[in-house]
């Protein structure tokens, strides 16, 4: 069984700490309070206030949460806010589409799935919440990609694996299919993940008109596809699965 680190558990614990109780408290009570030496208890403070997450005032020296827990509490925030508002529009794509339904958001070098509605049939499926998509060839990715700076980059920077013959790795090509995306406001993939599966996605604004994440469906290649191209049904209806979602938090009509 893996070991855990005991300074990440203490540091922890100081966040806690100063998260309940009275709002400031000078290096002396969060020491005793943890039962911790002034001097770890110091220095464990000062990465935590290099990092953000801690304040110190200046006047009386006490300590505070910071400003980046603020930030990262409100991504958490905006993830969750996502998916509520996304609930009842996902459940319409699926039924309207007849496939499966996923809603992704940037995370690190991929495409967090934040939720999944299964196909509406009674076929076997595994929910993939939770799971990462790469980047740079599924729909969700692309459009990610085209209206967000960071996903761009991290795409860029990455290394973009071949898994069909169908994927595109060479950075030129890659730029001019999120041109497309941009032009049309949508992205496929056509088995450029996955042999004998097409995917079609949009992206999700919110009330600052920033991409916040994508919604798509995923299904096989002889449903979603038809005379070499998507249906232009299914287009149709995550377009407007997304514009709803955006609506819904707030930025208007697109």
């Amino acid at each position: 069984m893996a070991r855990n680190i005991q300074s990440l558990e203490r540091a922890a614990a100081m966040l806690r700490l100063l998260a309940g109780g009275e709002r400031r408290l000078g290096l002396s009570d969060i020491a005793s309070s943890l039962g911790l030496a002034k001097g770890t208890a110091h220095g464990i403070l000062r990465t935590l206030q290099q990092e953000g997450f801690v304040e110190q005032d200046p006047a009386s020296g006490r300590y505070q949460l910071g400003a980046e827990l603020l930030r990262l509490g409100n991504s958490y925030l905006d993830v969750h806010e996502l998916r509520a508002r996304a609930l009842v529009w996902t459940d319409d794509l699926a039924r309207s589409s007849g496939e499966s339904v996923y809603l992704g958001v940037l995370h690190q070098q991929g495409v967090l799935i934040v939720h999944h509605v299964f196909r509406p049939d009674d076929s076997r499926q595994v929910l993939e919440v939770g799971a990462m998509h790469p980047l740079h060839s599924t729909a969700l990715g692309k459009v990610l990609c085209a209206y967000d700076p960071v996903a761009h980059s991290e795409a860029a920077e990455a290394e973009r694996t071949a898994f069909t013959p169908r994927t595109l790795t060479g950075m030129e090509d890659f730029e001019g299919v999120l041109d497309l995306t941009r032009a049309r406001g949508w992205a496929a993939d056509v088995e450029e993940t996955w042999e004998g599966v097409a995917s079609v996605a949009a992206p999700i604004h919110d009330r600052r008109r920033m991409p916040v994440g994508a919604v798509g469906v995923t299904g096989a290649v002889e449903r979603v596809c038809q005379e070499g191209g998507l249906r232009p049904e299914i287009v149709a209806a995550v377009r407007d699965c997304a514009r709803a979602v955006s609506r819904d938090l707030g930025a208007g009509r697109f």
